[in-house]
């Protein structure tokens, strides 16, 4: 009998956390405001990097982000920064730690004007997940006209680390878009019924 595990999408294969991060999480709709402000800022620090180096520091990310509370973020000072900063088990570029900060701020004035930053994001696709049906990774986009819409409109509210490739990958991760190959066994389990 065949591993029913065997026909991953090959990007994941490269270490245990990866494989349970593609098995559990990636590509399953998320209308979450905390994990959806949680997903955007990793994005954006895993800019210029690898997604596995984000992964091996996330859980670390969640404990000295205060569990990626947009609220308490809002209100670090240039102190706390500089502690961050000074703490290895995150990705220390000034840039990126003060564009959270920036980026949290923001989110709470969106959640005022908006409702809520997961109804907001998912104007982006209508509402509803894209599935498409890749059968080669070669044929998955680095962007598309939705990420390319969403990054615009982040950047013009003033929020950082958002070009549309990173909002591409932010799309993927959240399930806004399935990504996975029709060949994946979790190309089928991400789909919800959204009628």
């Amino acid at each position: 009998m065949n591993d029913p595990t065997e026909n991953r999408c090959p990007w994941c294969l490269g270490f245990p956390e990866y494989v349970r991060y593609h098995d559990e999480e990636w590509g399953v709709p998320s209308f979450d405001d905390v994990h959806l402000f949680e997903m955007l800022i990793l994005e954006g620090a895993q800019a210029g990097l690898s997604w596995a180096t984000i992964l091996k520091k996330r859980e670390h990310y969640r404990k000295v982000f205060d569990g990626f509370d947009a609220a308490k973020i809002a209100r670090y000072t240039p102190r706390r920064i500089d502690r961050l900063l000074a703490d290895p088990g995150i990705v220390r570029n000034r840039q990126k730690v003060e564009g959270t900060v920036i980026n949290a701020r923001l989110c709470l004035d969106l959640r005022d004007e908006e409702g809520g930053l997961a109804d907001w994001l998912w104007r982006f696709v209508d509402g509803r997940p894209v599935v498409n049906h890749f059968r080669d990774m070669r044929e998955i986009p680095a962007t598309t006209p939705q990420s390319d819409a969403m990054s615009r409109e982040l950047k013009r509210r003033g929020f950082k680390f958002v070009g549309s490739t990173i909002c591409y990958a932010f799309m993927q991760a959240v399930g806004m878009v399935n990504d996975h190959l029709v060949s994946c066994p979790r190309h089928r389990a991400v789909q919800i019924d959204m009628s």
